[in-house]
């Protein structure tokens, strides 16, 4: 990666014109142009989830669970905001120009509830997104009227060989006598397949497992048959209770020319492109949000316990490292949304890493905040209820082991890349410092594009790998910083130990990259997957650090050492490597400043936002 990585400028840009404050969508309220301001709005608006008069609280929400119902009036809310329109290019009408605002906006409904931010927003996102990368302009328009006016979008994937519920059954398309398609199939377990009245479709229209076998369709429900559509009932399902999951049969339905996205047989093409918005979105929106609220609850545990707010000993460890945790893997989550926003034709690998990381790291953290809380991770009242709610909801939004699956396959591979890299010589460039830098302007007056999303690899300058060169870049760096103090001095250990893992790492792949090629996938790739993207977390860890503003409000902790040290200490135990503790008063430092932020109402992500 370059230190150029700028997204292709707008009209107005060439012109020098000034970005407005404020953006009006076609038909919506007029709202800050910011992201962060309007995530702030969100938060605002939503209110206290602990209040108990607040229709949008933890009391509302947990009985709309319990009645297995989305929370009526907080999509109502939603809706009235205009929450669709975050989903729709600005220059469709919408509010959309960047990823990292889009998942700042959608953080403060994840916080609140999973299912909710699911099924009243981003899952219409993952839709659009293929009409917005490869749709025509009917299709784009109409697609973006729907949005903005309120309606609903789904998505049907493929069928995936190992896949849970959600990705079982298909579709599949023959031509028309006539002309168009018709379609016949079915999937059980679709989110608001019950009330969208827009689908996109990955529909299989040739035999065999090619990379040709799908294509991509536009099911507007207003152009179709009655009698060849049928909703089926909904299902019941463990995690995300409130989300109408329900079922979609297609019976001979007759389909025009014109519902077809891009060309024929373009499906597992488009979707290889379009997942790596929805990898980003699912680690740095929900799963990260989720987290977020997750400790929240921890932390008042100890608040209502006897001894009060008190974070000494076994518990004040483990909250000073799931802290850390979620700091560090917020770290490698804006590093890819601010990679899509910056250069997305460059996000194909590290999207994938950023879910694959998140969501393993996430998982184990939500585990040590359960023996935590003890018996009120049982709790179902409003105070704690959130909590088991999480437990359930967290795996769905991470579409659990085939989400693994699906990760995995696009990194494995890419490892057998960089070994071939690395035998080869290839020379290291550092991924840029606006990577790591949370909220801060991209390319003056660039607005994302997903017509410029890649589904090959791509490595410019023929760099190894930019974000592990950022590890040893930092870590370099770092050996300058020892006479700071012993918490520098450690932090250059481990910045030291954990370089010697991506070299390490390296001629490992380079020994994958030796096999021959009709061996298939070694074991020990999988396992050098686990590693490597540990390493990215480290990575991007090392340089929010290093980039942060001290001066910037909630920057001072992000510019010391303490939660890096921490974070880095747990992820070079994962690896398995040998290092000492980490100095007296990290983890009791760390813990106050997780204290000061609860006790303020502040965000435990990057972005410390006022919470309501």
């Amino acid at each position: 990666m370059n230190d150029n990585l700028t997204a292709a400028p707008t009209p107005a840009a060439a012109s020098g014109a000034a970005a407005p404050a404020v953006r009006r969508t076609a038909d919506g309220p007029c709202l800050p142009a910011d992201g962060a301001a309007r995530a702030q709005h969100v938060e605002d608006l939503l209110g206290d989830p602990f209040a108990e008069d607040n229709p949008h609280g933890q009391r509302a929400l947990l009985a709309a669970d319990e009645r297995r119902q989305a929370p009526a009036a907080t999509e109502d809310l939603l809706q009235r905001f205009g929450l669709g329109a975050e989903f729709v290019p600005a220059l469709l009408g919408g509010r959309l120009t960047g990823v990292e605002d889009l998942a700042q906006v959608l953080r403060p409904v994840f916080r609140r509830d999973v299912a909710l931010g699911f099924g009243a927003g981003m899952t219409a996102l993952f839709a659009a997104s293929v009409v917005w990368t490869a749709g025509d302009g009917r299709q784009r328009r109409d697609t973006a009227r729907r949005l903005l006016q309120g309606g609903r979008i789904t998505i049907l994937h493929r069928e995936f060989v190992h896949a849970n519920a959600i990705l079982r059954g298909e579709y599949s398309a023959r031509p028309a006598p006539g002309g168009g398609f018709v379609v016949d199939g079915r999937k059980d377990v679709v989110i608001n397949a019950d009330r969208a009245d827009a689908f996109v479709a990955y529909v299989r229209t040739a035999d065999g497992d090619g990379p040709d076998s799908h294509s991509v369709f536009l099911l507007q429900t207003d152009r179709l048959p009655s009698h060849a559509v049928h909703r089926l009932p909904r299902v019941r399902t463990h995690g995300m209770r409130g989300a109408h999951y329900a079922g979609l049969d297609l019976v001979q339905c007759p389909v025009p020319a014109d519902a077809l996205i891009g060309r024929l047989g373009e499906g597992i093409h488009l979707s290889l492109r379009t997942f790596q918005v929805s990898r980003a979105l699912v680690a740095g929106g929900a799963l990260v949000a989720g987290m977020d609220s997750a400790l929240r609850y921890a932390v008042r545990a100890l608040g209502d316990s006897r001894r009060g707010l008190v974070l000494g000993g076994r518990r004040g460890r483990v909250l000073a490292g799931v802290f850390a945790d979620l700091l560090a893997c917020d770290s490698l989550a804006v590093a890819g949304l601010r990679l899509l926003d910056l250069a997305p034709e460059y996000a194909l690998i590290p999207s994938a890493a950023v879910k694959y990381a998140v969501s393993a790291l996430l998982h184990e953290d939500l585990d040590e905040l359960a023996a935590v809380l003890g018996a009120r991770g049982y709790d179902r009242g409003p105070a704690y209820g959130g909590f088991q709610k999480l437990v359930r909801d967290l795996p769905v939004a991470g579409l659990g082991h085939a989400g693994t699956a699906d990760t995995q396959a696009v990194l494995v591979p890419h490892l057998h890349t960089l070994g071939h890299a690395a035998r080869r010589g290839a020379p290291w460039q550092e991924a840029p410092a606006a990577l790591f830098t949370p909220g801060a302007p991209g390319a003056p007056e660039s607005a994302f594009d997903f017509r410029r999303l890649n589904a090959e690899p791509r490595d410019p300058h023929h760099a190894c790998d930019g974000l592990l060169a950022a590890l040893l870049g930092a870590a370099a760096r770092l050996e300058g910083k020892r006479d700071r103090g012993p918490r520098w001095a450690a932090l250059a250990d481990l910045g030291r130990a954990l370089a010697a893992e991506v070299h390490h790492l390296t001629q490992r792949c380079a020994a994958l990259a030796g096999r021959p090629e009709n061996t298939g996938p070694s074991p020990a790739a999988y396992v050098l997957v686990d590693r490597y993207c540990l390493l990215l977390a480290a990575a991007s860890c090392l340089a929010v650090c290093e980039n942060a503003a001290p001066h910037a409000p909630h920057g001072a902790l992000l510019a010391e050492p303490d939660w890096a040290l921490l974070a880095l200490t747990r992820f070079a135990r994962r690896l398995g490597l040998e290092v000492p503790d980490v100095p007296d008063g990290v983890i009791p430092d760390l813990a106050a400043a997780l204290v000061d932020r609860y006790r303020h109402g502040h965000s435990f992500d990057l972005y410390a936002m006022r919470l309501a």
